[in-house]
């Protein structure tokens, strides 16, 4: 290259350099920065952030996010969402301007993830469409619809007895170890052919019971309309706390775009302890039983978010399955009772059930739907009417037959049929019963085709019934879905259908009991032997009568 080139390539690049810093102007921008004051187990206290909002992200060094949670006049009470070992006192905190968000979207299905939207499978980073707010205003009454389709949960007990309708925020508690995850998990499985979306929340929960979870759930295929949202039990307590709110705002998007959600809480017991030991780090006053007064308020402000949006807004609805943990059946506990006020119905599960081996370990008697009955097809009204009922009977009455009482032959039918019924309402982990055989189930059982099985023959009976139900024609079949009641010939069709498939399980067929009785007719013909004649009894010696006596009974002959 020429010397004299050379120099002109030198001028032109310094003249444009020397236009650019004219034209510069640098600009202030003002940003506010905090200080660590105090560092405590997933809580710190900042000072020097005077306009951060209460729920605002701030970011502390290493890409620590946290949620100003108690803001103060001279300090922010933050919580941590991440690993918070290498803060100190001292450490700069700066402002995000935005609350804590969650990723939402179709690319979510299938996933694992954490409230911060990370992916906690191995399956690369999360695809999503946009994001919204953990915390969002519940809808206005007038945006709500009336709950009036039924969610089948594949559970014959508790789609007969204690239905559950989509929009429906229904409440699952019992004491530990007692099947209340089984139930929901079961319910997502049977949403395979009811086009629902599924949130399964994992609150505070061991990692290996988070995956034995979601492997039963990808064995059967339901991760494929499944979201999974964990936080786990050694999880910093702020992570846990933003959990379900992160994961009803995943369901929420998909609400909104008129689709229907299920989402599962598991549990809220974590979740209320999560909060309690936030609150008493952050010097929250406590109330009863050491729990902070507001924490009715953190449960209600999330529940009220299930509901069914009225049709010009999509009709998408959002059916909520809260679980928590009782301790010695006490249900009157704080936040049992909380629950219980907030929800629609609660399933009760009895440990003294589950130790008989009865499965789903349900207590018909605590439990109870008070929305899902208008949302449940008239099928089942019109069969399960007075199974609830007769169940009911049963349990009282099996509980005075302990005592050893001599009981009469009506009050050991009822309890007899109690037996089946409950036999009948048994039924195995991931094995949902279609409606067709749960409809036949009830149908026998309130024909009483049952009360002459043994009952270590019941699950063989019952499993009978259940797949002669695909025998049932399609035009009765096709009814079950509808708001028409079935008519006189279509049980009378069933029935018929379920008494053959028992018919090995029964009693003798009737030419043998007919054989039977023509038997002791001939021998009732037959002469009786010698040896069969007894012999009378002696004539018992007559007391004698005194005079007054003798004369009394003369006057009588005489008259």
């Amino acid at each position: 290259m020429p010397a004299q080139s050379f120099q002109q390539v030198i001028d032109a690049t310094f003249s444009a350099i020397s236009q650019g810093l004219e034209n510069f102007k640098p600009q202030l921008l003002p940003r506010e920065v905090g200080t660590i004051t105090h560092v405590a187990t997933g809580v710190a206290k900042v000072s020097g952030l005077p306009g951060v909002g209460y729920d605002e992200l701030v970011s502390f060094p290493g890409g620590v996010l946290g949620i100003a949670f108690n803001v103060d006049e001279d300090e922010v009470g933050v919580v941590l969402l991440g690993d918070y070992a290498n803060l100190h006192a001292g450490d700069e905190v700066q402002r995000t301007h935005r609350v804590m968000d969650v990723a939402v979207g179709e690319g979510l299905l299938g996933r694992v993830i954490d409230p911060l939207g990370k992916a906690l499978d191995g399956k690369g980073v999360v695809v999503s469409s946009e994001r919204l707010p953990i915390e969002r205003p519940a809808p206005a009454i007038m945006d709500r619809a009336l709950v009036t389709v039924p969610l089948q949960t594949g559970l014959t007990v508790i789609d007969a007895l204690i239905p559950i309708g989509r929009g429906q925020r229904e409440l699952i508690l019992g004491d530990r170890q007692t099947g209340k995850t089984a139930i929901a998990l079961d319910t997502i499985v049977n949403q395979r052919e009811e086009n629902v979306v599924c949130i399964y929340c994992a609150i505070g929960q061991r990692a290996s019971a988070v995956a034995k979870a979601v492997a039963g759930l990808r064995e059967k295929g339901a991760m494929d309309y499944t979201v999974v949202v964990v936080a786990e039990g050694n999880d910093a307590p702020g992570l846990v706390y933003i959990t379900p709110y992160a994961a009803t705002s995943i369901a929420e998007y998909f609400m909104a775009a008129g689709r229907d959600v299920l989402i599962v809480y598991d549990d809220l017991t974590q979740h209320a302890r999560a909060y309690r030991e936030i609150s008493l780090l952050l010097r929250r006053p406590p109330g009863r039983e050491a729990f902070p007064g507001d924490i009715f308020y953190i449960h209600s402000r999330m529940l009220e978010r299930s509901t069914h949006l009225r049709k010009d807004l999509g009709g998408g609805s959002l059916t909520a399955l809260p679980i928590i943990e009782t301790e010695a059946e006490d249900i009157s506990a704080y936040i049992p009772t909380n629950l219980i006020s907030i929800t629609d119905g609660q399933i009760y599960l009895s440990p003294s059930l589950f130790e008989l081996g009865v499965l789903p370990a349900i207590d018909v008697g605590k439990s109870v739907s008070r929305v899902g009955g208008k949302a449940q097809r008239a099928t089942y009204r019109a069969v399960a009417g007075d199974l609830k009922l007769a169940y009911a009977q049963f349990s009282e009455l099996e509980k005075f037959s302990r005592f050893g009482a001599r009981l009469d032959d009506d009050t050991r039918r009822t309890i007899e049929h109690g037996r089946r019924i409950r036999a009948c309402l048994k039924q195995p982990e991931f094995a949902p019963v279609s409606v067709p055989a749960q409809i036949a189930i009830l149908l026998a059982l309130t024909a009483r085709l049952f009360d002459d099985v043994p009952l270590d023959k019941m699950t063989d009976a019952g499993n009978a019934v259940r797949q002669a139900a695909s025998n049932i024609p399609a035009d009765v079949r096709a009814r079950f879905g509808g708001t028409e009641k079935l008519s006189d010939d279509d049980r009378k069709a069933i029935v018929e259908i379920a008494r053959e498939a028992l018919l090995p399980f029964g009693p003798k067929p009737a030419a043998d009991a007919k054989a039977g009785s023509n038997d002791k007719s001939n021998s009732a013909d037959k002469p009786a032997s010698k040896h069969d004649i007894k012999p009378k009894p002696a004539d018992k010696p007559k007391p004698e009568l005194s005079t007054q006596d003798q004369s009394k009974a003369a006057v009588k002959e005489k008259t």
